[in-house]
């Protein structure tokens, strides 16, 4: 559904909520593929992805892709490392606060850090 009408010399268009959905979709796509050219956004190699995979959690990942040990971010965060341990393990959880200081060490967002099941 696509209409364009003209309210009191103002011209609206009216869309379906899929047709919205995807031209929001085909933005966003277009700013994703922009910064990745720029390199404004950062991707993984195919090893690197795999080692995604198989870390204990995307927090694990990032602080040893960033080359991190567990006591310096521990320490760059205020934390002692057997906390951090018991985070990356899922052996206790961190409060956003918590994920907010490591994002910006790590220099990535909050939802770079949980996996997407957590609750």
């Amino acid at each position: 559904m696509f209409t364009i009408e003209g309210i009191n010399t103002v011209d609206t268009i009216t869309l379906t909520k899929q047709e919205y959905q995807d031209i929001i979709d085909a933005r966003d796509h277009a700013i994703a593929m922009r910064d990745v050219a720029t390199g404004a956004m950062e991707t993984l190699t195919e090893a690197e992805v795999t080692a995604y995979l198989a870390a204990a959690s995307p927090l694990a990942f990032w602080r040893h892709h960033r080359g991190l040990s567990q006591t310096s971010l521990a320490t760059a965060a205020g934390i002692s490392q057997p906390y951090l341990a018991q985070i990356e393990t899922g052996k206790r959880v961190g409060d956003v606060n918590l994920y907010a200081k490591f994002a910006k060490i790590l220099t990535v967002r909050i939802e770079d850090l949980v996996n997407a099941t957590e609750n």
